[in-house]
């Protein structure tokens, strides 16, 4: 069965649906919103994404233990027809795969974490408003002094699922989205993160607490990615109600011969 290009919205919705915390990502890039920005790509049951939104595009490509080795077949089909150079994220055992032709870099592990016991969100006191695109010059600013190099599209403000936390003016923690779907009925957090001077006085615990809030009244999953020795991140997230529910790694891959 040959690796084909998938256009048919309503097909890779039947087959990522059937697990949408893991492919809550894959999920959101069906909406409109991100449309555009993707090429699908099937083989029987499996679904890889190239998101090609971003400087470099993103290969995403999950599958659970029991599925790894036929999602494995369908990257070896494909690997061919990818760009020189792209990211992937991919479930364990896959980066592998794509050896015999990139050169596979920078490989990290991360989490993908669902919020499974939202009952656990009343032990911390949410905190925050709405932010706006009218405030994307100062959430720069954060981003710039808290976590410079992460990945943030501006479009995300439109969705109002950003929510900030100021003091005397300035915004100083954070807590927004990469994928918020009214559609599919999924988010996955993103973009969290607190200013050097106010960190470990709650804040970032706060924001989050009241985005699931804000959330949990317009999707069934909320989701996030985290890297595995985040472990500061990941206990806070686990106090939230949220448990780890798969592992997969991030490379940067280069294609052999034309680097």
């Amino acid at each position: 069965m040959p690796v084909r290009a998938e256009h048919d919205r309503a097909v890779l919705a039947d087959l990522l649906g059937r697990d949408p915390v893991l492919h809550a990502y894959q999920l959101g890039d069906l909406d409109d919103f991100f449309w555009p920005y993707t090429s699908w790509f099937r083989r029987g049951e499996q679904v890889a994404l190239l998101y090609h939104g971003v400087e470099l595009p993103t290969l995403l490509a999950f599958a659970p233990p029991e599925r790894t080795a036929q999602l494995a077949e369908l990257l070896t089909e494909l690997a061919p027809l990818l760009p020189a150079r792209l990211y992937a994220h991919l479930s364990p055992g896959l980066g592998p795969v794509l050896a015999p032709w990139f050169r596979v870099d920078a490989a990290t592990a991360h989490l993908k974490m669902a919020l499974t016991d939202p009952a656990r969100l009343a032990a911390v006191q949410p905190a925050g408003e709405p932010l706006s695109p009218a405030d994307l010059p100062q959430l720069h600013e954060l981003y710039a002094a808290a976590y410079p190099g992460n990945w943030f599209d501006p479009r995300m403000l439109d969705t109002g699922q950003y929510v900030g936390i100021r003091q005397g003016g300035d915004l100083v923690a954070v807590a927004g989205v990469h994928v918020w779907s009214l559609t599919w009925r999924v988010a996955a957090l993103g973009n969290v993160t607190t200013h050097p001077r106010v960190r470990r006085r709650g804040l970032a615990g706060a924001a989050v607490a009241a985005l699931c809030r804000r959330l949990r009244a317009s999707v069934d999953h909320v989701t996030l990615n985290v890297k595995v020795d985040n472990a500061t991140a990941v206990r806070l997230y686990e106090r939230l109600g949220f448990t780890r529910v798969a592992d997969y790694g991030e490379y940067e891959l280069t294609a052999l011969g034309r680097m």
